[in-house]
């Protein structure tokens, strides 16, 4: 074990610009209100008459997990969602699964939202290639994307007002044209016999409608580039939009439409509820609205999936080359893997959105899940913690019994999903964990190549040693753990976490010390104990004069070469004087 002492001068470190409510509102807000446009036309079809209720319940549900996000993001406000949750309280592997649900949600939500789009801009164009103008918007976004989240922001704004200002017409045109015509249709179908009993058409239509809530976690996947205290009205935003809205949608839809003409006008409710409320001007904006708010959906899956691949990559989960950035600081490369994915599936399916359907129902609920999963885990094993909220037990619960009612009702719904959702989920997890295990997996390949190495030489393109080198170079980043004099039960889960779920053999364990401190003596012999007792870690131990902060680490991170999200600290209490989203990434590991 090494020992070092130093005295670090603290820089002030550049504050990035943030997005505001509006637009942090609009990039999400853009993905869950665009379920306006097909979750009334699915609760109906499966809740009947009482699809209204269907969506309120789904209303009361996302309510519950106003309070679940807000505790879990607001402990650690970083990029991430689930698998920043779980990250830090549980297993990278763990935590690496909440991702690939994650982002094969994203990638489902991308090519929905573009096809479907198009569809609505087939309706108004009867000429427009589906197909290619699906892959033209997915390209056009992500040219947006590259060159910047401030500016493709604006872009989300101009597309959410223009959106709610359009739902709000056509609710008011709705309830003119109900109020002038009578309520016969809408007593003929309340008349109408139910399928099975109303509990049984409750459960069915809640269980199709909790599609209406997907991109509720789109928030906490940029959540560091919002303003402070801008996520938790991100969450209330989003909330208001789909109690008020679907619910009226699918009540104007019951009471001015036969329940046959839903059916048949399934992929364009709204579309063709205008054209019978209002006539062919509103049809004609409903129409050109669907357009406008399926992209911009697009553009929520793009900036969504960014910042959760940028953290997984910083945490090494998959190749580093994609956090390349360009002069205006986008990640690039992940953007036009994003775009590329998309257009595979879309070529894989045909544009089937049946399939499609199948993987964002799974993974979309499964991340809801998992998120409370989070929450609970924060409170069990992060309880010092601060956090602006806290979601009660019986919160948690009816969470998850409703996410998993809702997961068991798709299933039976369309059990098919359940084998399209895994043909694309093995493939995925298989790559993060080959990231994961992949040094487990070179020192196999290196006994392989051992054995054939002698007669094969000539014409092998490696030798052994060169993948041992290429293990060496893997295991050489360092990482770091802050201490305040932990006592040694503390310090040895750190090691052991780090040796079961990092790829390294170095280790700096930092104690802070203010001037005139004295060494501690005790931890010092205490973590030579644990050097011994942790063969394959090289650990430091070096004493810094200074004050533990953001402005510190940022310099110890430059000064050693080390990212910040490769650095440790124990649970902070109430009294840290610093939020863990101004400490750049550092992870929490006790």
């Amino acid at each position: 074990m090494k020992q070092d002492s130093t005295t670090i001068v603290e820089p002030v470190p550049a504050q990035p610009h943030k997005l505001k409510e509006l637009p942090a509102t609009a990039i999400c807000g853009n993905d869950i209100t665009s379920s306006c446009l097909y979750v009334s036309a699915l609760a109906i079809i499966y809740a009947g008459q009482y699809a209204w209720v269907a969506l309120l319940m789904v209303g009361g549900v996302l309510f519950l997990f106003r309070s679940i996000y807000g505790e879990v993001v607001g402990a650690l406000p970083l990029n991430g969602g689930a698998y920043n949750a779980l990250l830090n309280t549980t297993s990278k592997s763990t935590a690496s699964l909440a991702a690939c649900l994650t982002l094969l949600s994203y990638m489902a939500t991308a090519v929905i939202s573009a096809t479907e789009g198009m569809h609505y801009v087939h309706h108004l164009w009867e000429g427009l290639p589906v197909f290619y103008a699906t892959i033209g918007l997915l390209a056009f976004f992500m040219g947006l994307t590259i060159l910047g989240i401030g500016e493709s922001s604006i872009v989300a704004v101009i597309i959410f007002i223009t959106h709610i200002s359009t739902l709000t017409l056509l609710v008011v045109v709705g309830f003119l044209f109900l109020f002038n015509h009578g309520f016969d249709t809408l007593s003929l179908n309340y008349s109408q016999p139910l399928e099975g009993s109303i509990w049984r058409a409750l459960f069915f239509g809640f269980a199709a409608a909790m599609l209406g809530i997907s991109g509720f976690e789109s928030s906490a996947n940029f959540v560091e580039e919002q303003a402070p205290g801008v996520f938790p009205k991100t969450l209330r935003n989003m909330w208001l939009a789909v109690t008020v809205f679907n619910p009226l949608t699918a009540f104007l839809a019951i009471a001015i439409l036969p329940m046959a003409a839903v059916a048949q006008n399934q992929t364009a409710l709204l579309a063709y509820l205008g054209e019978v409320a209002g006539g062919n001007w509103l049809a004609t904006i409903v129409s050109v609205n669907a357009a406008m708010v399926l992209s911009g959906a697009v553009l929520t899956s793009y900036v969504g999936v960014t910042g959760l691949v940028q953290r997984m990559t910083l945490d090494r989960c998959l190749p580093q080359f994609l956090l390349r950035t360009n002069k205006r600081g986008s990640a690039y490369l992940i953007m036009i893997t994003f775009f590329l994915l998309c257009v595979s599936i879309l070529f894989i399916t045909a544009g089937d959105i049946g399939a499609l359907a199948g993987v964002y129902t799974i993974a979309f609920l499964s991340v809801m899940a998992l998120f409370v999963v989070g929450n609970v885990l924060l409170k069990l094993r992060r309880n010092r913690l601060p956090r602006p909220v806290r979601a009660s037990v019986l919160v948690l619960f009816l969470a998850i019994s409703a996410v998993l009612a809702a997961l068991v009702g798709n299933a039976i719904l369309n059990p098919a999903y359940v084998w399209v959702f895994l043909k694309y989920f093995i493939p995925t997890v298989s790559l993060v964990f080959i990231m994961l295990y992949r040094i487990e997996l070179l020192i196999f390949f290196t006994f392989l190549v051992r054995q054939i190495e002698r007669p094969l030489k000539k014409i092998l393109p490696f030798k052994s040693y060169t993948i041992k080198r290429l293990i060496q170079t893997i295991r050489s980043q360092q990482f770091v753990f802050f201490t305040k004099g932990d006592n040694i039960a503390n310090i040895n889960k750190v090691m052991r976490y780090i040796v079961e779920n990092e790829h390294t053999n170095r280790l700096k364990i930092v104690n802070v010390l203010a001037k005139g401190e004295e060494p501690p003596k005790r931890l010092m012999h205490e973590v030579e104990v644990l050097d011994l007792a942790y063969p394959e870690l090289e650990v430091d131990f070096v004493i810094i004069r200074g004050k533990f902060g953001p402005k510190l680490i940022q310099k110890l991170s430059a000064k050693w070469g080390i990212p910040k999200n490769f650095m440790f600290i124990g649970s902070p209490g109430n009294h840290f004087p610093y939020g863990l989203e101004e400490l750049g990434g550092v992870r929490l590991v006790i």
